[in-house]
C-alpha cells in the first residue's frame, strides 16, 4: 500500500511538471486546489497533498498559507518537440534541418533548402567583403540601427514599385534573417492558442515556429494554382485562423505559383473573415518572370510580406526584411528591440547591399536562373527512370516535389538514406495532415552529376526487397 502510494504521488507530481513545461501554468499562477485536483487524478486528496509539498520542496511550487499553492519564477524551458506529441523523428521538421545543417562535406544532400557553395555569387561576395575593410569604424563595430540600413531597404522599395507594390521607407524593417521575420510576427499578433492556418504540404520550418509559439496550425490542400479556394473558405469558418503563411512564388516544397484566380478568391476570404496573410517571397528572384503577389493585389492592407537573400545571395550573410502598414512596423521595430537589440549586423547589411548594387548580381540572377532550369530538366528524367515521378516541372527554382515508386514510405527511404551518406527530405516533414507519405521533396541543384542517384537508387533497391 505504501509503494503504491508513493507511486500514485510521483504521478501527480510529474502531471504538474507538465502543465508547467507546456506553459499550461505561469509563474505566479495559482495551482488547482488539492480537492479538486485529487478529483482531476483520481486519487486521495493526501496524495495531492504530498506531491504538492515535495515540489516545493524541490522550489518548483510554493505554499501561501491560507491561500494555496502556486508556481515559481523558475519554469523549465519549453523544448520544440515537447509542444506536440512525439512522433518519428524521421518526419519532425527539427530533425531534418539539423541532418541537413549538421551534414560534413562526405553526405550527399538533395534534401536541403539552399544552392550549393560554388553556385553563389562568390565572387562578388569577396569584393563586397574587401571593399568593407573601408567602412566606417561603426559599420564594423556598432549595434544594428532599429530600422536597418536606409540604402538596403531603398533597394527593396525599387523592386517592390516594379511589381506595383509603391511604399515608403517607414514600411520596410530588415531583420536578421527570414525566419526572424516570422518570428517577430508571430510575437506581434499571436497568443498561445491561437490557430494559424499553412499549407499542405508546406515549409517544414512554418510548423516548428509554430510550435515554440504554442499556437494550434491547421491546414489547406495545395494544388498546382495554390490552395483549394473552397476548402480554404471552409477552414477559415470553421477555425477562424488569425493567420495564414505561405509562399506565393515557387511554393515550398511544390514548385507550384498561384494563380490570379486563386489570389483574388483568397484575399476575398481573408477580408470576409478578418485573416492576416504573410506571403513568403523568398524564392522570388528564381522566376523567370512574376507571378501574381498577394501583397502587390491587397497593397499590404492586410498582407504581410517578408523575405531575405539565403537562397540567391548567400546563408551565411543573414539579412531579412518585413514590409507591411507602418502602424505595425513600429511594434514589430520594439520587438526587434527587445529580443535582438536593434536590426541585423550592420556588417551582413552592408554586405548584401554591396554586393546587391554590384551590377554583376543581375547577370548572376540570369545566369542562375538557366542552370536551375538544366538541372531541374536533368533531375526531372534521371528520377523517373527510377520511379521517381515529379508532381509538376516548376516554372522555377531548385525544388522538385516527387510521388515514390507504390508502397515506400519516405520516412523510412530516408533512415536508410542517412546510412548511406544521403541527406533527404520525406514528404511528412511539409504535411501537417501527414498524408504525404509517398512523397519527396528533392534539391535539384544538389543532384549534379550521378552520384545522388547511384545512392538513391540503391536505398530503392534495398526498400523494395
Amino acid at each position: 500500500m505504501r509503494g503504491s502510494e508513493k507511486g500514485r504521488t510521483g504521478e501527480v507530481m510529474e502531471a504538474i511538471r507538465r502543465k508547467l513545461a507546456a506553459r499550461v501554468l505561469a509563474p505566479g499562477e495559482k495551482l488547482p486546489s488539492i480537492r479538486s485536483f485529487a478529483t482531476t487524478m483520481q486519487v486521495s486528496p493526501s496524495t495531492v497533498v504530498e506531491a504538492y509539498d515535495r515540489l516545493a520542496a524541490e522550489g518548483v511550487i510554493y505554499a501561501r498559507p491560507g491561500s494555496g499553492f502556486y508556481v515559481s519564477g523558475a519554469v523549465p524551458p519549453l523544448a520544440p518537440t515537447e509542444a506536440e506529441p512525439h512522433r518519428d523523428r524521421a518526419i519532425d521538421p527539427l530533425w531534418v534541418s539539423r541532418q541537413s545543417l549538421d551534414a560534413g562535406t562526405e553526405m550527399l544532400k538533395p534534401g536541403c533548402g539552399w544552392l550549393p557553395a560554388d553556385w553563389m555569387p562568390n565572387a562578388a561576395i569577396r569584393r563586397a567583403v574587401r571593399s568593407l575593410a573601408r567602412a566606417d569604424n561603426t559599420v564594423l563595430t556598432d549595434y544594428g540601427s532599429t530600422r536597418g540600413s536606409l540604402a538596403l531597404r531603398r533597394i527593396l522599395i525599387r523592386q517592390f514599385a516594379v511589381e506595383g507594390i509603391n511604399i515608403g521607407a517607414d514600411q520596410v524593417l530588415l531583420t536578421a534573417s527570414d525566419t526572424q521575420a516570422i518570428d517577430l510576427i508571430c510575437r506581434f499578433l499571436l497568443r498561445p492558442g491561437d490557430t494559424v492556418l499553412l499549407d499542405d504540404p508546406c515549409y517544414f520550418n512554418f510548423q516548428a515556429l509554430l510550435r515554440v509559439h504554442q499556437v494550434r496550425a491547421v491546414s489547406v490542400p495545395y494544388t498546382p494554382t495554390g490552395p483549394d479556394p473552397s476548402i480554404f473558405g471552409e477552414v477559415l469558418a470553421a477555425h477562424r485562423p488569425r493567420l495564414y503563411i505561405t509562399n506565393s512564388a515557387l511554393h515550398n516544397p511544390t514548385g507550384a505559383t498561384l494563380s490570379p484566380q486563386t489570389a483574388h478568391r483568397l484575399l476575398n476570404l481573408a477580408a470576409a473573415h478578418d485573416l492576416i496573410i504573410v506571403e513568403d517571397d523568398i524564392f522570388a528572384d528564381f522566376e523567370p518572370e512574376p507571378s501574381p503577389r498577394l501583397a502587390a493585389l491587397d497593397g499590404l492592407s492586410r498582407v504581410i510580406r517578408i523575405g531575405s537573400f539565403s537562397k540567391t545571395l548567400s546563408a551565411s550573410i543573414r539579412c531579412g526584411y518585413i514590409a507591411g502598414r507602418a502602424d505595425w512596423i513600429e511594434v514589430l521595430i520594439d520587438l526587434q528591440v527587445a529580443t535582438n537589440f536593434g536590426g541585423p549586423s550592420p556588417v551582413s547589411v552592408e554586405l548584401v547591399t554591396r554586393t546587391l548594387s554590384d551590377g554583376s548580381y543581375r547577370k548572376h540572377l540570369d545566369a542562375l536562373r538557366r542552370r536551375l532550369s538544366k538541372a531541374r530538366r536533368e533531375a526531372g528524367a534521371r528520377l523517373a527512370a527510377l520511379g521517381i515521378q515529379p508532381c509538376l516541372m516548376p516554372r522555377g527554382g531548385f525544388y522538385l516535389w516527387c510521388h515514390l515508386p507504390d508502397g515506400l514510405d519516405a520516412a523510412q527511404v530516408a533512415r536508410v538514406a542517412l546510412r548511406e551518406n544521403l541527406v533527404l527530405a520525406p514528404g511528412n516533414v511539409f504535411s501537417l495532415s501527414r498524408s504525404a507519405s509517398e512523397f519527396m521533396r528533392f534539391n535539384v541543384a544538389h543532384m549534379i552529376g550521378p552520384r545522388v542517384f547511384e545512392a538513391l537508387a540503391q536505398v530503392l533497391n534495398g526498400q523494395a526487397r
